[in-house]
């Protein structure tokens, strides 16, 4: 689903609340901005990644203080109780097994492989196999949301290596990682958009900016 599409859609919903509405907007208008530098990975990446926080950050303060780990969490399991079509379902079984394969077992995007080298963390191959294998559980138990919040911890770590300066633009060391992440993120996108949008009774929680007119 292409970002015209969804921002057609937005504007035909006359019911949602303004801060989903705001999220939503805003959300697509990145969204647009990622189709628009396809050819540019980079800037493709993390203009998907921009859309995909506008989507679920969240006023900590309204949520009780949530950590963000669990407020992550709700999220993930409040969009798979609304995927009522299992779109996720299939993107992550049918149409990404693969690369999400391939993702999952690439140590170059698991966060300890990096704290260790940091001298943060006393080893990472442990948890590391550990994590490939809670992996492999999530996918035979097709157990959707333990599945994606692996995955988009994966991509985090590849959003952060971009985002605070830890990569090379147009590198070529990352070049295959981030392909199938940009892939995997670029269809997830559309499809949180639309659940969000077919549900607006769901309290998505508070945006973290709101307009401010002045």
């Amino acid at each position: 689903m292409q970002s015209s599409t969804l921002k057609k859609k937005l504007k035909s919903k006359t019911n949602l609340p303004e801060t989903l509405n705001i999220r939503l907007h805003r959300a697509i208008s990145w969204l647009k901005c990622a189709e628009e530098n396809q050819k540019d990975l980079d800037q493709c990446f993390l203009a998907q990644w921009i859309a995909f926080n506008a989507c679920y950050a969240m006023d900590l303060h309204t949520e009780n203080q949530k950590t963000e780990r669990e407020k992550f969490r709700h999220f993930i399991t409040t969009l798979i109780l609304h995927d009522e079509e299992k779109r996720v379902f299939n993107l992550l079984w049918e149409k990404f097994s693969g690369p999400i394969r391939m993702l999952i077992e690439n140590q170059y995007v698991y966060k300890t492989f990096w704290d260790y080298h940091r001298g943060e963390a006393n080893e990472w191959e442990i948890t590391f196999r550990k994590s490939i294998a809670d992996a492999n559980l999530a996918l035979a138990a097709q157990h959707i949301p333990a599945l994606l919040e692996i995955v988009l911890d994966r991509l985090y770590v590849l959003r952060n290596q971009l985002m605070h300066g830890g990569a090379t633009y147009k590198s070529s060391k990352n070049r295959s990682q981030l392909s199938d992440g940009s892939n995997i993120i670029g269809w997830l996108i559309p499809i949180i958009i639309d659940i969000m949008m077919n549900n607006p009774e769901e309290d998505w929680g508070e945006i973290l900016y709101p307009v401010i007119e002045g």
